[in-house]
């Protein structure tokens, strides 16, 4: 079950993930602040700060599991395969589904916290 907390936390694949492959997205930093099993077997949960400056793009990729993310400060224009694009400001949130293609820009700089509940042994993101 997700407290609060971890449903926060689960954001933010879109934006820090794709960082984690090595793909460049413009000074963008993820810290990871926890990574534990499950839910289920074969998953893992990874709980992630992430900061982007103004004017990043970010690559469009996609995730193996569930992206969830919690604008903190800032704005950040998310856009998904199949939805478009539409911008996020402090104090909202997004989901991302599992592989399902998406990128992102921040006009002012954005700090978001992402919770990715992902394949376990896969990357964490991927390139489309």
């Amino acid at each position: 079950m997700l407290t609060r907390r971890g449903f926060v936390g689960c954001a933010l694949c879109a934006l820090a993930g794709f960082e984690a492959t090595g793909a460049q997205a413009q000074g963008l930093t993820r810290t990871i602040l926890s990574r534990t099993d499950g839910p289920t077997a074969g998953y893992e949960t990874i709980e992630a700060r992430v900061e982007i400056p103004a004017g990043s793009l970010i690559a469009r990729h996609k995730h193996f599991g569930v992206e969830t993310s919690y604008v903190i400060a800032g704005t950040v224009e998310l856009d998904v395969e199949g939805v478009g694009p539409k911008t996020f400001k402090a104090g909202e949130g997004f989901q991302v589904p599992t592989e399902t293609p998406h990128g992102g820009k921040c006009g002012e700089a954005a700090t978001l916290i992402g919770v990715y509940v992902v394949e376990k042994g896969k990357p964490l993101a991927t390139p489309v």
